[in-house]
């Protein structure tokens, strides 16, 4: 499903160049359940970015269902980005002044066709989360793992083919995090393909295969079941 070869990622800033990736190569498969480990501020952010074409590589190339998406253009890849990945950040990144509900149809608004069953998926998203009693509230009024619940429905209404996670349960405490990766187990059970970014072994070992990085490299890989 996806391949990167060669890698490299750096940011130039008022003439000064820092390099983060220094040449990743690795596969994922079709229906994997991945974890990308790495200490804070050693690139592993930068690259969740590129693998959800939020940031582009300087160098290398991404293959994507045998498409080099370093080929294509920002409009070709905001096309792609809408239809084939969903995003679950740490800080949850919702709008405090719609609901729930509402914050979960969001991403449908930037497809071309906005489906007629749209609310109805929403709401079966939502209850799979375990928050059919909370469609109607504020983000705000939500804890910090129901906003997580929330923001992983959203991830999940366009039906993405690859859900990407970074930190997911940085900002949660151990019961909700335990919960937050109990959904995972169940998204991937359904056929999901799965990437998290954590620097939290506990985290990284509820996937099949652990990437860890060091240095903007990959240092190894173990894969766990």
């Amino acid at each position: 499903m996806i391949e990167l070869q060669g890698i490299k990622k750096t940011y130039f800033t008022e003439g000064k160049a820092t390099p983060v990736l220094f040449g990743i190569d690795f596969k994922i498969e079709e229906g994997e359940y991945s974890a990308i480990m790495a200490p804070s501020g050693t690139g592993k952010s930068t690259l969740l970015n590129i693998l959800g074409t939020l940031d582009k590589p300087t160098e290398g190339k991404y293959i994507f269902r045998n498409k080099d998406l370093t080929e294509l253009n920002d409009d070709e890849l905001s096309k792609l980005r809408n239809k084939s990945f969903g995003f679950v950040f740490q800080l949850f990144n919702l709008l405090n002044r719609i609901s729930v509900l509402d914050n979960v149809l969001l991403p449908l608004l930037y497809t071309d066709n906005y489906p007629k069953d749209a609310k109805e998926k929403a709401l079966k998203l939502l209850s799979m989360v375990g928050l059919s009693e909370r469609v109607h509230f504020k983000p705000n009024a939500l804890s910090g793992g129901q906003q997580q619940r929330v923001a992983i429905a959203r991830a999940l209404i366009n039906d993405p083919d690859l859900l990407l996670a970074d930190e997911p349960t940085g900002n949660l405490d151990s019961k909700s995090s335990s919960e937050i990766l109990e959904i995972f187990d169940e998204i991937h059970k359904r056929g999901r393909t799965i990437i998290v970014v954590t620097h939290e072994r506990e985290v990284a070992e509820r996937a099949q295969r652990i990437i860890t990085l060091k240095d903007g490299k990959v240092f190894k890989e173990e894969k766990l079941r």
